[in-house]
């Protein structure tokens, strides 16, 4: 892996152009239809049937967008890739889905039970990732829930020729403490971090829930 790419590229041009380009050896590198089972079980398991559930970088709709609509539950899915969008439209035709740069969406305050973000905010710009943990946290209603992976140790670079792909990639993680703590200042309550060992790393999976009204 090479340590960060020039400077007068766009990292979120980069990442855009690396799913537009491996979308499929993507799903069939991680194994699309199978990952995530026993976290999705979990969640559903946390929210009541017809929730509304942001999937924050969606990808191709499978398997988090699938799963929960036919668990019964109302999905939006955001995601900066063309190529994801149109396939996860294909894919999963009941979810709505918006090419967007996660960043730059906007909702209405309190209008999900919860937000997913799986291997998503790792491909955000550090300085940004504070700003949009606070703004998930008013997308989500009171008690709401926030699952999540972020880095686990610190680093930002690039992979060339990413999956066989002909395309780099570029990521950016903070640390698992730093995260845990961005996660808090946004105002929302860590109820479990996870370690999720990938290779010779990882990275951390947080469940985080907003504050009850009153609270």
């Amino acid at each position: 892996m090479d340590i960060e790419g020039p400077e007068t590229e766009d990292p979120k041009d980069v990442v855009r152009r690396g799913y537009d380009a491996v979308s499929r050896l993507y799903d069939d590198a991680y194994g699309a239809e199978t990952k995530y089972a026993a976290l999705l079980g979990d969640l559903c398991r946390r929210i009541p049937v017809g929730s509304a559930v942001l999937d924050l970088g969606c990808g191709s709709g499978v398997p988090v967008a699938r799963t929960l609509v036919e668990a019964g539950h109302q999905v939006t899915g955001v995601d900066i890739s063309e190529v994801q969008i149109r396939r996860a439209q294909e894919r999963v035709p009941q979810a709505q889905f918006i090419r967007s740069d996660a960043t730059a969406v906007t909702f209405e305050p309190a209008s999900f039970d919860a937000v997913v973000s799986l291997y998503a905010l790792i491909h955000i710009p550090l300085a940004e990732q504070p700003p949009l943990l606070r703004r998930i946290t008013g997308w989500l209603r009171p008690s709401g829930w926030f699952a999540a992976t972020t880095g686990h140790g610190a680093w930002t670079g690039t992979e060339q020729n990413w999956l066989g792909g002909g395309v780099p990639m570029w990521w950016s993680h903070a640390d698992a403490a730093t995260n845990r703590a961005w996660i808090t200042q946004a105002g929302l309550t860590v109820e479990r971090e996870e370690f999720l060992p990938e290779g010779d790393a990882g990275h951390a999976l947080f469940w985080a829930r907003r504050p009850a009204q009153g609270d």
